[in-house]
Parts: C-alpha cells; structure tokens; sequence
C-alpha cells in the first residue's frame, strides 16, 4: 500500500493519477471529503493536527509520501506523521522537500530542513526529493494588463533557474514508492534547462504569442510588492530575500535525476507553457 499526503495537491494528485494508471495500491490522505471524491479510489479523510486520523491512514509495511503545504505548524505536523509512521513500522518514506533545505534557512528551507533532519534520525527508511521551484508558480506569478502585456516580478537578478514542472516530481516518487526499497538517498530535482527570468519571459512571449516580461526589483520593492498582496511583512521580507540568495547561482546546476529514475526526460518550459496556454491566458 502506499499512502499519498498531500493528496489533493500539486504533485500528491499528479502522484495518484499515476499509480491508479499503473493499478497501484494507494490510499490518499484528503482533508475534505470533496477532495477524496474528486480522486476516487481508497481514501482516508484526516488532519495532520490529529494523530488518530493519521493512524488510520498508516498500515505496517506502506511506502509513504510525506508531502504537504508550508505553514506555521509545518514542522510539527511532518515531525508528528514521521514518529507515527516509525511506531506503524511503515516501510519506507519519500519526502518532497526542496533543494538547498537546511536548519536555520529562511521560510521553507529551514522548514524543510528541520523535517528532513528528523526523517533521517527516525530510523525509517528515507528518500527525499529536493526540488527547485515549480513551472506551476508561473500560472499566478504572470499577469497581463489591460494593453495586453504580461509581466511577472521577482528579485532574482540575472540568476539560473532550473524549475521543474511539478508532475516530473510526481513520477519520480512513483518510481521510488513501487521498486524495492533502496538505500537512503537524497535526491536534486530539476528541469533539463536553467533559465535565467528574462530569457523565461522570452519563452513565453514566444509560446504564448504576447509578450511577457520579467521585472527584476530589487529586495526592499519585492517585499513591499508581497506585502501589497497580501503576504505578512516578515515573511515577505525574507521571501524576497530568499529571491536573491537563489538568483546567486544556487539553483543554476541541473540534475539527470528525473531521466534516471523515470526513463525520460523532464518536461521543458517550452511544452508547460504550450500545454496550460489556456491558462495563461
């Protein structure tokens, strides 16, 4: 059996999706019965704050994907299903996490961190996934004005990026949560391309047959802009913050482990956008 958190998401959807094609065993974990509905199949509706619901989730032997939304009780809730899944005897966990993930980091980094420290102390078997960011962010981030021009902002300077689309994360957990457990490993996902954000607007000036720019600002004008959004001051500022550290090159470096643990390839920029043209538009 494996067990999907974070179900109704991103990549836990595109995670089901795959194993139902592949006839898999898998139970989702959902928090609204909608959601369950919507995947169909077995599914367990739970809280992450609620550690019986967990329970009934966990079966001994289950290969889990600990997966979830950044919050501010992120930690303790992944801290939390990693000891009940120790104390199951679940047989082996494939963390999302993200690329750069350490104690002490700004915002996700140093969640993430936290999570993945504890998951290697846990005993439990372990394969965690540190992705860079997702293609999928482009869908709210690009907004077009009433002339007919696009934009999207950020702080990341003249920096690469190698994002990856968000199903290619999904299919390598596939791929792990149905072979035999191996051993431990950490593994960097990222697109077969680095971009650097202009030369993304230009992809999709391209694909999309409007123009598209990129606004690079700098630190203080991003976090004013977040914080126009909506996002709380501190996290706005260290979210522009965290803009410009990745923009230093840390996530220019591209990996081979989407083509090695799957058999292709990761998706290219180029056929993301083509594929949710509609939506950008």
């Amino acid at each position: 059996m494996i067990v999907v958190t974070g179900a109704s998401g991103q990549i836990g959807r595109a995670l089901v999706e795959q194993l139902d094609r592949w006839g898999a065993p898998r139970r989702a974990f959902v928090r609204q019965h909608r959601h369950g509905t919507e995947l169909g199949g077995d599914y367990v509706v739970g809280d992450l704050d609620d550690p019986d619901s967990i329970r009934r989730v966990l079966v001994p032997g289950a290969r889990l994907l600990l997966n979830g939304s950044l919050g501010p009780e992120f930690v303790t809730q992944q801290r939390r299903l990693v000891d009940l899944a120790a104390e199951v005897g679940v047989a082996h966990v494939v963390k999302v996490s993200v690329r750069g993930a350490t104690p002490g980091g700004l915002l996700g980094l140093g969640m993430h961190g936290e999570v993945e420290t504890h998951l290697r102390n846990s005993g439990l078997a372990w394969s965690i996934l540190q992705p860079v960011g997702f293609m999928q962010n482009l869908l709210t981030e690009v907004t077009f004005d009433g002339d007919g021009q696009g934009r999207f902002h950020g702080s990341y300077g003249p920096g690469r990026v190698g994002y990856i689309d968000a199903r290619d994360v999904a299919a390598v957990a596939a791929a792990l949560l149905t072979r035999p457990v191996g051993e431990n490993e950490t593994l960097v996902l990222t697109g077969s391309e680095a971009p650097t954000h202009e030369e993304i607007g230009e992809v999709l000036t391209r694909t999309l047959g409007r123009p598209v720019r990129y606004v690079d600002l700098a630190v203080p004008a991003m976090a004013e802009r977040l914080r126009s959004a909506g996002v709380p001051a501190a996290a706005a500022d260290d979210l522009a913050t965290l803009m410009r550290l990745v923009g230093d090159g840390r996530w220019a470096s591209t990996t081979s482990a989407v083509r090695d643990l799957t058999g292709r390839p990761p998706r290219t920029l180029a056929d993301f956008v083509a594929g949710h043209a509609d939506l950008f538009r």
